[in-house]
């Protein structure tokens, strides 16, 4: 595949106190098959040596940025800022502890490019904080639309990748109590588009207990909060979906626990 500069792959890494694994989402990144990217890492206020540790991976290496914030604003902020920044066509969400396998760019552009596809996403696997991966592959379904991911949590974000020509400007809802990126997916597909799934295994979600994500009361909690506070569902229609998203979910601990 050519590496025009239209190909161009923003990545879009939020950073809190992520020192212990952020150089490993890094080479991860550098490690690409597809080389035409930037990576824009968005230090959250960090209080540990993370930044000492990006600087350390950006040395010689021009395709890193670094947007810093003097106070902690939370993940959903920190990714707009690194969206507004972003000067590619194609954006992409790896979270400083997440990492993804070398041909992710390069399969996944070659995918979408094929089947002219704005909204993509791929199957992936967990390994927890020590780095121990699932025996099982989380699997995607091949087509997501509004409805149906109401009703389940088959995109996971270190995934996700964007046509920006076709969707225009994107940006996640600033609710710190709703789930930022789901509610950013919902946007999407509320206009009539359709995100497709290429399954295959191209990254690697590390689940930590005592993250926003990993917690499972606290992930249903802004769940629900997505459905009545940046959706405005109703009630009763948000507890249909609330129960199916439950099932779901079960379903996918089972899997990775």
């Amino acid at each position: 595949m050519g590496t025009s500069f239209q190909d161009l792959v923003s990545i879009i890494t939020p950073s809190y106190n992520s020192s212990n694994y952020i150089c490993s989402a890094i080479q991860s990144v550098k490690a690409q098959t597809f080389q035409n990217w930037e990576l824009i890492i968005i230090d959250d206020c960090s209080s540990d040596d993370t930044l000492e540790k990006v600087k350390k991976e950006m040395h010689d290496e021009s395709r890193i940025k670094v947007i810093q914030l003097k106070e902690n604003k939370g993940p959903a902020y920190a990714r707009n800022l690194g969206i507004a920044a972003a000067k590619g066509n194609y954006l992409s969400f790896l979270d400083s502890d997440d990492i993804w396998l070398p041909e992710k760019l390069e399969r996944q552009l070659m995918f979408m490019k094929r089947n002219h596809i704005a909204f993509s996403y791929t199957s992936y696997r967990i390994m927890n904080e020590s780095g121990e991966k699932a025996k099982e592959v989380i699997n995607v379904p091949p087509r997501t639309t509004y409805h149906s991911l109401l009703k389940n949590t088959a995109i996971g974000t270190l995934t996700v990748m964007l046509d920006i020509r076709q969707l225009g400007f994107v940006q996640m809802p600033i609710y710190r109590d709703c789930s930022e990126d789901f509610g950013l997916w919902l946007s999407i597909l509320s206009k009539g588009i359709h995100a497709y799934g290429l399954n295959e295994e191209l990254a690697i979600y590390r689940k930590r207990e005592h993250s926003l994500s990993g917690n499972k009361l606290r992930s249903a909690q802004k769940t629900w909060n997505t459905y009545r506070k940046v959706e405005k569902i109703n009630f009763a229609s948000a507890l249909w979906y609330f129960a199916n998203y439950s099932v779901n979910a079960l379903k996918k601990h089972s899997i990775i626990s």
